[in-house]
């Protein structure tokens, strides 16, 4: 049986019966988190710009665009919310041989359920399904080294989610994926160089399609098959040859991955998160971060590759590189004691001050960090020369937010609270985040998501 067929068949297979308690909590806590980190970008420039190009392609249809409370058609509203969710570069996080950032999944699944008027239970296996989808590619084959981006597994896994949600039958789930997948491969460019505005819309445009292509399949359009394994088909052409057993997939003979993802603890690209700390960890004991003469990274191949390597990451001149930058975003921890969405300003990514520690900081690869990657953590040690020749070292492994630190409760909550309260105000945003911690009680999703809508004039633009 072809892989499309054989996801397609687990997808339909798991119910909210079938979850666990541990998963529900988890799903709902990466529900809150992302749901959080979209309404505190609400007012960016690029969140702007996509429910202007979606209210002017659409004024109306049955799911609601996050903050404005303006109707849209599912795929669209998946895509402005989606890139609401991954601007700040703060949503979750899994790494394996691929990283991705699997609460991307979740606005599809709002996005569709409410399309379908379904209730918090739909939504939440929904989501559970996504995140085991793309987790289990991401484990499966490595293919940002090939040049292409993570998020073309988000096409399997929002096909997926939103066939689940619109009930279609096996035949014709697969069938969204076949659509989705040979369609809208996205390239790694995206985030190579001096990073754009795309980099937080990439996945957002994938989990379009990804809806799109279900509605088409849900319609009896038909797709290339088979997707992965045919003469020009994903192995072939993106990925390689792998293997991928589905009767070890989460509710089967496995654990649902949805619990070994990672809540970010600061808005930074996840391979810098434990470099943060250590910076921070370091000042404690070093003192005045004017005193600092020099600044050595010890970091993994992927927090080199990926934030270090290119000469853009060592001035960043946009919001979506520094939070890239490993050297930046050190560098802010050493003068500030944290990192948070004030760190990547125009004024702090151009002030002076700021750059003259980017230029003290080095950036090496330690192959024993590498080694010790992504199952021994995601490592990073931080040491600083001061004038007066002390050496101070830290080193972390594990960041508050992976599942063997995890964030409590109260801390996912102060986060939610912290980005939404100056949109919602506090008393409606504390309101959101309780009726978000007994979304399997909703029937349907438009109060919840209405109670994210923005107060105050402008709201929909």
């Amino acid at each position: 049986m072809a892989l499309a067929d054989r996801l397609a068949g687990y997808a339909l297979s798991v119910d909210f019966r079938s979850l666990d308690s541990r998963t529900v909590k988890e799903t709902k806590a990466r529900m809150v988190d992302a749901l959080g980190c979209a309404i505190g970008a609400y007012g960016e420039a690029p969140a702007r710009a996509a429910r202007r190009a979606v209210s002017k392609l659409s004024s109306r249809g049955p799911s609601t665009v996050l903050g404005s409370g303006a109707g849209a058609p599912p795929d669209l509203a998946a895509f402005a919310n989606g890139l609401m969710v991954r601007y700040f570069d703060f949503n979750d996080t899994y790494l394996s041989k691929e990283p991705a950032h699997p609460s991307d999944n979740i606005p599809p699944v709002f996005a569709v359920a409410e399309a379908e008027d379904l209730g918090g239970r739909e939504a939440i296996a929904a989501a559970v399904v996504a995140y085991e989808v793309q987790c289990r590619l991401c484990d499966a084959a490595d293919i940002r080294h090939r040049g292409w981006d993570h998020v073309n597994y988000g096409l399997v896994s929002t096909s997926l989610a939103a066939a689940k949600l619109m009930g279609l039958e096996a035949g014709r789930a697969a069938q969204a994926v076949n659509i989705s997948l040979n369609s809208h491969i996205a390239m790694r460019q995206v985030r190579a160089g001096e990073l754009s505005m795309w980099k937080g819309a990439s996945f957002a445009n994938a989990a379009r399609n990804g809806v799109f292509s279900a509605y088409l399949a849900r319609e009896g359009v038909t797709g290339p098959t088979p997707v992965f394994e045919g003469e020009m088909g994903f192995f072939k052409q993106v990925s390689g040859p792998f293997r991928l057993d589905v009767d070890k997939f989460g509710g089967r003979l496995g654990r649902f991955k949805v619990n070994e993802t990672y809540i970010k603890f600061w808005p930074a690209e996840y391979h810098a998160q434990t470099a943060v700390w250590a910076a921070i960890e370091v000042m404690k004991k070093a003192g005045r971060a004017g005193q600092i003469k020099e600044v050595l990274v010890e970091t993994h191949e992927a927090g080199y590759t990926i934030l270090a390597k290119d000469r853009e990451k060592w001035r960043p001149a946009t919001k979506e590189t520094a939070d890239h930058s490993l050297p930046y975003m050190v560098a802010m921890a050493l003068l500030k004691g944290r990192v948070d969405n004030e760190t990547y300003s125009e004024e702090n990514i151009h002030d002076e001050k700021n750059l003259d520690m980017v230029r003290r900081v080095k950036v090496v690869e330690d192959k024993r960090l590498t080694q010790m990657y992504p199952a021994g953590g995601m490592p990073n040690r931080v040491t600083v020369t001061m004038a007066d020749g002390r050496k101070v070292s830290s080193q972390v492994d594990f960041p508050r937010g992976h599942p063997l630190n995890p964030m409590t409760k109260l801390e996912v909550e102060a986060k939610f609270l912290n980005l939404t309260r100056k949109h919602l105000g506090a008393k409606r945003a504390r309101k959101a985040l309780d009726e978000l911690w007994r979304l399997e009680t909703a029937r349907d999703l438009e109060h919840v998501l209405g109670l994210l809508k923005v107060a105050g004039r402008g709201s929909k633009a």
